[in-house]
């Protein structure tokens, strides 16, 4: 399994198909090319201390070794996202979330579904030639 270590591939992924699960969220981009999938792992604050963060992230990648290699897609990259559920949900049922996702996933991909947010740009749209999209304060005195 080769694994996501760049910030900007997890970016990437973020803007990516999502599927979310009880445990976590399983987002995918594709890369464009035919190699390997990969695979990263990350975990909020929200999840809990450090110690159960790891947790977490052991588990997810546990899931997805025990996952059989033609669920997943070569030429894509995987983001599992952890969720506080992740540390408490019994190990069958996360196994059977993340095929379920995968296959989710799949479904959007044929269907052209990108599941992205749409990101407001600041400012964009405006004609008259101003960067900001607020207006301008006023002076004091």
């Amino acid at each position: 399994m080769e694994r996501l270590r760049q910030r900007a591939d997890f970016l990437a992924a973020a803007a990516g198909v999502r599927a979310p699960a009880t445990g976590f969220v399983l987002q995918v981009r594709g890369r464009g090319d035919d190699g390997p999938p990969r695979f990263g792992f990350t975990a909020s604050r929200k999840v809990g201390t450090a110690v159960e963060r790891n947790r977490a992230r052991r588990r997810l990648r546990d899931v997805v070794r025990r996952t059989d290699a033609a669920d997943v897609a070569t030429g894509h990259d995987y983001v599992l996202v952890a969720r506080r559920a992740a540390l408490s949900l019994p190990f069958d049922r996360l196994v059977a979330e993340f095929r379920s996702a995968l296959r989710r996933v799949a479904d959007k991909r044929r269907t052209g579904e990108t599941g992205a947010r749409a990101h407001r740009v600041r400012g964009a749209g405006k004609t008259d030639g101003t960067a900001s999209a607020r207006p301008a304060r006023r002076a004091q005195g």
